[in-house]
């Protein structure tokens, strides 16, 4: 195989990556990942066992995996590029030699960071950019990713020093990462399905919170959670329905009055008086002083102004 078949192949993945992540989200099942996709016959999987991955039809590694709770200390900087481990001890190793190779000729790699056990946030391309064998490790460049993890800088940020830019790209990562981590967990508490209707698409599914990121309180534990469609969980966010202490459902007085249609009857007015599905786990389930104190936000919204 040529460098230039290589190339192909790579930007081949790359379209099949856009593909997926366009239905799904960028958040990828390992099993989609390891199956991949059929090209003039040929299978080509895009994670194998290893980190550092080199589908047999290709020249050069096209993916590299951070895994959960993985054996490699693998880390953002706070300059915002990624520190990726070495397999093993050994620079000379034929997956290090790859990571080298691919520096050296500029090759995009496609990078899976592990969320959940299985599940998988996805960014292409990142570039390695350095490699240190002192420490074992390559340094990997995600800026010029399709990454939704990497947010659109603020004009007073951008106008900073490269290093005051990257060390807040790098923040904004960790954060994402936790809010797509919070959004994995909830929604695999609540059996991949809404709350309140029973929906079960996963590309309609939110994490919501019950006491909103940010206030004190707001941390992004399953306890402060709940998986809900989108439709619903806009109704809660804006106080179209509010839930008891005890775990059922409460539609505003005026928004039960209203004639309008189906939908309101039946996704909204519908759900008033109805208990939530709950976790099976009652350690996952919402912490009762969370559910009293977003309760009181909603009673406070029925107030009249004075």
């Amino acid at each position: 195989m040529s460098g230039t078949d290589d190339r192909w192949i790579r930007s081949r993945a790359f379209d099949w990556l856009a593909e997926q992540v366009s239905f799904h989200g960028d958040v990828l099942p390992r099993e989609l990942l390891a199956a991949g996709f059929a090209l003039n016959g040929v299978r080509v999987p895009l994670v194998g066992p290893q980190g550092i991955f080199k589908p047999k039809v290709m020249l050069a590694p096209l993916s590299i995996t951070t895994v959960l709770k993985g054996p490699y200390d693998d880390s953002f900087g706070e300059d915002g590029l990624l520190r990726y481990r070495y397999r093993g001890v050994d620079p000379n190793h034929h997956e290090n030699r790859g990571l080298r190779y691919v520096m050296e000729e500029v090759l995009p790699l496609a990078y899976f960071h592990g969320i959940v056990s299985g599940k998988y946030w996805v960014t292409w391309p990142v570039f390695v950019v350095a490699d240190d064998p002192s420490s074992l490790t390559v340094t990997v460049d995600l800026e010029a990713s399709e990454s939704s993890l990497l947010p659109k800088v603020p004009t007073d940020v951008a106008a900073g020093s490269d290093a005051f830019r990257r060390s807040y790209a790098a923040a904004q990562v960790r954060v994402r990462l936790h809010q797509r981590s919070f959004r994995e967990r909830v929604l695999n508490a609540y059996q991949r399905q809404c709350a309140f209707c029973h929906l079960r698409h996963d590309e309609l599914l939110d994490a919501a919170h019950i006491i909103p990121e940010s206030d004190p309180l707001g941390e992004p534990a399953v306890t402060n959670g709940l998986a809900l469609c989108a439709l619903h969980h806009s109704a809660f966010d804006r106080q179209f329905i509010g839930l008891r202490p005890d775990c059922v459902i409460q539609v505003r007085p005026d928004i039960l009055e209203e004639h309008d249609g189906p939908t309101l009857a039946h996704a909204i007015q519908g759900l008033h008086g109805q208990r939530i599905l709950l976790p099976r786990s009652t350690s996952q389930r919402p912490d009762p002083v969370f559910l009293e104190r977003r309760y009181h936000r909603f009673r406070q919204a029925l107030q009249p102004v004075a």
